[in-house]
């Protein structure tokens, strides 16, 4: 598998299977036709028609909007048609810089299509001339991409909480990283991209953070989250995307924004425009 080849497994999105999700005249999202017929009955909520599903007009107001979205989440997690269920609140609207709609827990974020945020840390160290950079494996209860290598941190973006204030709690959690440490993380650019997976469409938008490490730091996970950790150069980096699929698939995008950003994929690669155009394809 080559590095453009990681890029086109994250952009499988066919429009035809999916209707628009509304808010007014504002598109929030996308749902399958399949899991629209669950939204059928909860006519005082949704109105649902053969080409578009919007939330219905007496939901006037964030507050009402995101108490009718609580109401009907809690019905659908009783029929097992929400998994891994998480009680985190997302802002759902139609794009980072804008006013959210509402808020919605976050394991129904995929199934309605609705742009997700998260924070990824890249944190590495220079040994000598070599650069080496940290990757965490993913626990086997986590309820996606369970046992995948992914960043050292990363985290979805909760309502109510800067980009920065995210991150400092994510390294605490997730590597008991101090956040004066923490603190020194670098803003880097973003990674974007629209795909269909088993647990509904991903229209996410990641902001990517680079940290370098004290050579004798090592990190701890606290939350039960991550089950190793490994530094590894980045040849082994290199390898691992290139040649396996031990990268939960949206960690791979960003170990490649790193590979890029720091000349170890360089400009004559053959694919090089490809995939810096690819890393930024959200809708």
């Amino acid at each position: 598998m080559s590095y453009i080849d990681r890029i086109r497994a994250c952009a499988r999105y066919d429009p035809s299977l999916y209707l628009p999700f509304r808010v007014g005249d504002a598109r929030v999202g996308a749902i399958t036709r399949d899991f629209a017929v669950h939204l059928e009955t909860f006519t005082e909520v949704f109105s649902v028609s053969a080409d578009t599903i919007s939330l219905t007009d007496r939901l006037d107001s964030y507050a009402a909007r995101t108490e009718a979205m609580a109401a009907v989440l809690g019905e659908l997690k009783t029929r097992d048609l929400i998994p891994g269920w998480r009680d985190e609140p997302y802002p759902a609207g139609v794009s980072f810089t804008t006013p959210a709609l509402f808020e919605m827990e976050r394991a129904a974020v995929s199934l309605f299509g609705v742009k997700g945020y998260g924070v990824h840390l890249n944190g590495f160290v220079h040994d000598g001339e070599q650069t080496k950079l940290w990757v965490g494996k993913r626990s086997l209860s986590k309820p996606t991409g369970p046992g995948k290598l992914d960043q050292l941190v990363a985290g979805g973006q909760p309502a109510g909480m800067s980009l920065k204030e995210n991150l400092i709690k994510e390294c605490a959690e997730e590597a008991n990283i101090p956040a004066d440490i923490a603190a020194r993380a670098k803003p880097t650019g973003t990674v974007s991209y629209l795909t269909s997976r088993p647990e509904g469409l991903r229209d996410d938008l990641l902001f990517i953070f680079d940290l370098e490490l004290p050579a004798d730091f090592l990190p701890n996970n606290t939350d039960g989250e991550v089950d190793a950790f490994y530094l590894w150069p980045i040849e082994e980096i290199c390898e691992k995307i290139q040649q396996t699929d031990e990268f939960k698939f949206n960690c791979g995008l960003v170990v490649i924004d790193f590979l890029v950003r720091h000349g170890h994929i360089e400009a004559d690669h053959p694919d090089y425009a490809d995939i810096v155009a690819g890393l930024h394809q959200g809708s």
